[in-house]
């Protein structure tokens, strides 16, 4: 269960980050339910095969909640973009090497969309097409930016779509302070018969061990 409230800390002060956040965040929420059993026959689920959490270091003081008198304070730089599209391909790399893959071999991709630049940045820095980040930007434009729920609209709507493949690979990758970003490499497990799972070494390979979710 993700839930963003960001209007409970809407601040009129006349300051650039403030003004940058009250047009950015929304309010939101969204749900996943997690478990070991395969979906049923007809429905369509992510399986879960790998995560991994990094540090970009430049982007220490670029995003950071404060409290200050009248609530949380946030300071949000306009470099951001620019951080994140510099280091993201650096970040990427354990997770993929681990599951020998390369960004060619991910068919869709969940980024997290902070803002349009850091959308535009990162599709810029893998080399990414408009149409594998297009489910990013619909959610920016429709939702707004709603912090942590934001990741599971844009997994929800991706799921949902008619051409969404069994077997295909996400990459889902947000962001927060710290410069902090979270990867996730999932893949798309659209059911058609009654025996989903099987045992088998392939990490590609649907197995009894394997965790399923549903936004």
């Amino acid at each position: 269960m993700c839930l963003e409230l960001c209007t409970l800390h809407l601040q009129i002060n006349g300051s650039e980050d403030t003004i940058l956040a009250n047009s950015l965040f929304a309010d939101g929420a969204g749900a996943v339910l997690v478990s070991a059993r395969p979906p049923q026959p007809g429905n369509t689920a992510y399986r879960v095969c790998d995560f991994d959490s990094a540090l970009i270091p430049s982007g220490l003081d670029a995003m950071a909640w404060s409290i200050g008198d009248l609530g949380f304070d946030i300071s949000l730089s306009s470099y951001v973009p620019k951080i994140i599209g510099a280091g993201i391909f650096d970040v990427l790399q354990p997770l993929l090497t681990r599951n020998d893959l390369s960004i060619a071999d991910v068919q869709r991709w969940a980024v997290h969309p902070g803002g349009k630049s850091i959308v535009d940045k990162v599709a810029t820095s893998l080399e990414l097409s408009a149409e594998q980040v297009s489910t990013s930007r619909n959610v920016l434009r429709n939702f707004g930016n709603m912090s942590c729920a934001t990741i599971l609209f844009v997994l929800k709507e991706m799921l949902e779509q008619a051409n969404a493949e069994d077997r295909e690979k996400v990459c889902a990758i947000a962001f927060g302070p710290g410069l902090t970003v979270e990867t996730a490499l999932l893949q798309i497990d659209r059911i058609a018969d009654g025996s989903p799972c099987c045992f088998c070494d392939n990490r590609w390979q649907r197995t009894s061990e394997s965790c399923w979710f549903s936004a």
